[in-house]
């Protein structure tokens, strides 16, 4: 009972910090605000996360804990899933969009060791190795390369949908940029076959939640 409370606790810190991060940033966030949130006492807080340096690398690290998708019939699709799947995290997700902001702020404290970037990017590099072996790939596309575009790109994208639309249209910039990128990485006899619509992310998400439920059940 006492360990489910200390998750149950653990998390509502989490979630509470991850909606202070992404409204304030981290050097504007405070541990009052943060614990107000969570209904939580400070002693609390500093249990699970000795400092808001500490809690910020926990909010960052859960970005990198579940990117797992539903099997695709490509592997240039299960790469386009895990984009877009996260993508939409990112609009309804606390977590993942203060943690999108904590990765590409530029504040006092240095993140990088925790940076989900370079996860993302060796996950893609390992989807497209994978696209290459199976004839996916145009044979001047090169894997590691391509996955750092995908990701860099990613990472623009988000910012650039959050300043000008507060992220509302992420989904659908995501899914032009697959749209321009794919031409130049993919086998034209796949082009035709690869889903990149702005609602994948949002359909990859209720198969996985059914297939939760299911294996919960």
């Amino acid at each position: 009972m006492a360990q489910q409370r200390a998750v149950r606790t653990r998390a509502a810190i989490l979630a509470a910090a991850a909606s202070v991060f992404d409204r304030y940033g981290y050097d504007a966030a405070t541990i009052t605000e943060i614990t107000a949130r969570s209904g939580t006492t400070k002693g609390a807080l500093y249990f699970h996360f000795p400092s808001k340096e500490e809690l910020a690398r926990g909010v960052l690290r859960e970005l990198t804990g579940d990117l797992t998708v539903e099997p695709a019939d490509s592997h240039v699709q299960a790469l386009i899933d895990m984009t877009m799947a996260v993508t939409y995290r990112s609009l309804h997700d606390p977590i993942v969009r203060a943690g999108l902001r904590l990765a590409v702020e530029q504040g006092s404290v240095d993140f990088s060791e925790v940076s989900p970037f370079p996860v993302w990017a060796g996950l893609s590099e390992d989807l497209l190795l994978r696209a290459a072996e199976r004839g996916e790939l145009l044979p001047y596309a090169v894997p590691r390369e391509t996955a750092e575009l995908v990701v860099s790109a990613w990472a623009g994208i988000q910012v650039y949908a959050r300043v000008m639309a507060g992220r509302r249209d992420v989904e659908r910039r995501m899914s032009v940029m697959w749209a321009h990128l794919l031409p130049s990485v993919v086998m034209p006899r796949l082009l035709l076959e690869l889903d990149v619509a702005p609602d994948r992310g949002a359909r990859v998400e209720a198969v996985r939640a059914l297939r939760s439920a299911s294996s919960g059940s």
